[in-house]
């Protein structure tokens, strides 16, 4: 009996040994010492927004903003980290790799997924992604972490963001990524307005004879030729209720189907005037947007201009109306005639003008009200537009951000 015990407790010693030798050799042990974690850019309240990543790509500017960040302890010194971003719908596979210095010190790493910008470029609904993460030290996979976060189209513009405690981050800049100089088809537009017969040339600031407001209007004649109408869309469906965020169609979109906000129709109208040689500032108030533009080469003197007056007639439904003689359908006529003066009106009806010169004399009527239209808001709330910390009002010069931000192609 006495020697049962015995070899009992040598047996139950031995399996004890075994069994801690097996725990301490088990790999899954280690991931609770390396405590590998990842995090998204708490600002942004887990919200993926693809024009931020695109705007940043090209961004210039001093402030540093990172959306991902990892964090983990060795076990060991001197390991060798290697974190792997798996592929999804939005980016490609992507790894990073760090030689760590002492175990047991928490070291922290920005991780830069490598995205697929065109896929970025052209998302127009919002939807959800499963980001994954895999740490590996010495080869050894020490733990995985999944991120599951939203995404929104690219079209919503983040204005500004509050974080928990209440400190405002403003990405003001975002604006002017999506005022695009450089699009294909501006210079085509631009030989159709020669055509028009407004202006002869385009001088930007070079010559007096051909003004900076000539010039605008020839944008302005273009746009309503093009019959672009005014479309409110401006809210979106965005779950965050510490983020500012506005809808904006892309030049392309603008120019393709024909509608725009007003904040669209101030990007639309700012591509152009920037490829020109012109000099766009868009004013940004609670629940709408005007654009502006310097009339002069040294920026002392501005020019407003309410763009979603273009919105008032439609051109080509007025020429679409005329019958085979040229004369305008009575209804498209009174739309257009109480934007013409009484003798405007006279030599249209005795025919001494024709449908081409009333169009142009619409639009010069038109043009002259949008160039009035916001100058009263603007001289009441010039000093909230010149308050840097205000950000219910925002005064954004073009030229100054473009030095920041490239446009988003």
């Amino acid at each position: 009996m006495k020697s049962f015990k015995v070899h009992s407790t040598k047996f139950l010693i031995l399996a004890v040994a075994v069994l801690l030798t097996l725990v301490g050799c088990n790999p899954a042990s280690r991931p609770g010492k390396a405590n590998f974690q990842v995090s998204y850019q708490p600002l942004l309240d887990g919200i993926l927004y693809p024009s931020l990543i695109l705007g940043y790509n090209n961004y210039t500017g001093n402030d540093e903003f990172d959306m991902f960040e990892a964090r983990l302890t060795p076990p060991t010194d001197n390991s060798v980290m290697r974190i792997v971003i798996d592929s999804s719908a939005l980016n490609y596979e992507t790894e990073i790799q760090e030689t760590l210095g002492k175990r047991g010190n928490e070291y922290t790493f920005v991780l830069r997924p490598k995205w697929k910008y065109n896929v970025l470029r052209n998302l127009r609904q919002p939807g959800m992604i499963d980001l994954t993460f895999s740490c590996y030290l010495d080869d050894e996979r020490v733990g995985v972490r999944n991120l599951h976060l939203t995404y929104r189209s690219v079209n919503e513009c983040l204005l500004a963001a509050r974080d928990t405690a209440g400190v405002l981050t403003d990405f003001k800049w975002m604006f002017c990524a999506y005022v695009n100089e450089d699009h294909t088809e501006i210079d085509s537009m631009l030989a159709d307005m020669l055509d028009q017969g407004v202006v002869r040339r385009f001088t930007g600031y070079q010559t007096t004879a051909n003004t900076p407001q000539q010039q605008v209007k020839a944008i302005w004649y273009y746009a309503l030729n093009r019959g672009i109408t005014y479309s409110s869309i401006t809210c979106t469906a965005n779950p965050s209720k510490r983020s500012n965020t506005q809808h904006i169609r892309f030049f392309d979109e603008v120019y393709r189907y024909r509608q725009a906000n007003c904040v669209d129709a101030c990007v639309f109208f700012a591509s152009i005037m920037r490829k020109i040689g012109l000099k766009p500032v868009i004013f940004v108030e609670p629940c709408h947007a005007y654009l502006g533009y310097y009339t002069d080469k040294k920026r002392k003197n501005i020019a407003l201009l309410e763009t979603t007056i273009t919105g008032w007639v439609n051109l080509p439904e007025l020429e679409r109306s005329a019958d085979s003689t040229g004369r305008i359908a009575e209804k498209q006529w009174t739309k257009v005639s109480k934007y013409l003066t009484d003798k405007q009106q006279q030599d249209y009806l005795n025919g001494k003008s024709d449908i081409e010169t009333v169009k142009h004399q619409v639009a010069d009527a038109l043009f002259e009200k949008a160039s009035k239209y916001d100058v009263d808001a603007y001289n009441t709330n010039k000093k909230y537009f010149q308050d840097p910390t205000n950000n219910q009002y925002r005064e954004l010069d073009v030229e100054k951000l473009r030095q920041l931000v490239q446009p988003i192609q």
